[in-house]
């Protein structure tokens, strides 16, 4: 059984009757609840009575140290077997640390742990490794985003990680860990039996260098299918210099994001090497980088190649114009595995999207999602799309959000968006203005058509 509350005031009246709830449920949510300090001593007690406890989670409630000290205190009970636990921004510094080698060691039960967006500090972290280099700490997951950490806590870290032989996922973003720390960082992974499924270093001052540490990673884990680095500036070099890991033979990596690393159409070649040769790479995202038409059009050529299965490519404000719709058209009309196509924030124009529905309107096309948003399109850009929902039926999701469309466009796309042969399921027109007698006549269609889906 789950108890489950989101975004709710809880008064003294609701929280009694919560109570008994917590002693027997297997599953507890209070997610931004308003939940203080004072409530956590009731928390505690709760846990002690409830052997049945698998999960909690007190996301975004502001216990503060010594709160978040009482709730720890409870699931060290004898009886506690709670296998996840998430206390994300809940005001916990370093100082509320000093509990958690004891509770790591208490709790062999627990495999999940996520104490994101709490300033723990490089003193809160050498805390927390006393508890991972228990033996009796089994955890899997470790998740650390926004926790203050810098190139001081790397090497704590490092040596918790060459004990681990469970730990699958590790997030680390947005820490200023510094090129140093993750080399150190990496070097305790290299030395770790672990079975890593997973790594996250999105915003850690990642450089290029880091790329020679991580390609040895790449190639040594077999087991590693996650591996997300955007917002450091790896440039095209980094990208040179990661490739050799991801064309290994050992590697299986799924998903790749390197968005905002400064990677040029340059970068783009070396990572079309990998498009072409691991047909187990699904999830690519270049996102943010000034990869240029020309950079997409030698990611399309890869996408037609027999041994590229990648079904999602985010190329969000990537520099691209009209000018390299015809090639991704074309690969769009050839292409039977990509699902899910990201273009937003590219002056790509009418122009540019009627090139696109040329494409999408082949029998036999597989796109589900396309994002479009900030795009420049225009009322007759929705007129090509209309006659594509038409055309196209594997189409379920389109973003137009923030283009220079008007209640007219809109009206051509829901004229389209309602016939029973269109597919699509949802529409988001953010920031898209229409008048009352236009909203009463989507709400009338989606009322007519339940399973589409108008969001604005």
């Amino acid at each position: 059984m789950t108890l489950e509350l989101h975004y709710e005031e809880l008064s003294d009246t609701r929280w009694a009757e919560l109570l008994p709830l917590m002693q027997k449920y297997e599953v507890v949510r209070l997610d931004d609840c308003g939940i203080t300090e004072q409530r956590c001593r009731d928390i505690s007690l709760a846990l002690r009575d409830n052997p049945a406890l698998t999960e909690l989670s007190l996301y975004s409630n502001e216990l503060g140290d010594t709160g978040v000290q009482l709730v720890l205190q409870g699931l060290q009970h004898p009886a506690c077997k709670v296998q996840k636990l998430c206390l994300q921004n809940c005001s916990l510094t370093g100082a509320g640390c000093r509990t958690l080698p004891s509770v790591l060691r208490a709790l062999p039960s627990l495999h999940t742990l996520d104490l994101s967006y709490n300033a723990l500090g490089d003193a809160g972290l050498r805390l927390l490794c006393e508890g991972l280099l228990d033996p009796q700490c089994h955890l899997e997951s470790l998740q650390l985003d926004y926790n203050s950490l810098t190139t001081a806590s790397c090497e704590p870290l490092a040596a918790a990680l060459r004990t681990k032989r469970e730990l699958k996922e590790l997030v680390l973003n947005n820490n200023d860990l510094g090129e140093a720390g993750v080399r150190t960082l990496c070097q305790g992974l290299a030395e770790s039996a672990c079975p890593l499924e997973s790594l996250r270093l999105e915003n850690c001052g990642l450089t290029s260098a880091n790329c020679q540490d991580l390609c040895g990673i790449v190639a040594a884990k077999s087991s590693l299918c996650d591996l997300k680095l955007g917002d450091n500036k790896l440039g095209d070099t980094g990208i040179t210099a990661l490739c050799p890991g991801l064309l290994s033979p050992s590697s299986q990596l799924r998903t790749l994001w390197l968005w905002e690393c400064d990677i040029t159409a340059s970068g783009c070649r070396d990572l079309c090497r990998v498009l072409r040769a691991k047909e187990s790479l699904k999830e690519l995202s270049v996102a943010g980088n000034a990869v240029g038409d020309e950079g997409i059009r030698l990611l399309c050529e890869s996408l037609l190649d027999p041994g590229c299965r990648l079904e999602m490519l985010w190329a969000k404000s990537c520099c691209l114009t009209a000018a390299c719709c015809q090639q991704v058209s074309a690969m769009l009309a050839q292409n039977r595995c990509l699902q899910e196509l990201q273009m937003s924030n590219n002056h790509l124009g009418d122009k540019g999207v009627e090139e696109l529905c040329q494409g999408l309107s082949q029998p036999g096309t597989v796109l589900q999602v396309l994002g479009l948003v900030d795009c420049e399109v225009t009322d007759e850009g929705c007129s090509s799309l209309a006659s594509l929902l038409l055309a196209n039926h594997s189409l379920q999701e389109l973003d137009l959000s923030n283009n220079c469309v008007s209640g007219l466009g809109v009206l051509r796309l829901v004229e389209s968006a309602q016939q029973p042969s269109c597919n699509l399921e949802k529409l988001v027109l953010f920031d898209t203005y229409w008048s009352e007698e236009t909203e009463d006549l989507l709400q009338a269609v989606e009322e007519k058509k339940p399973s589409l889906k108008i969001i604005s």
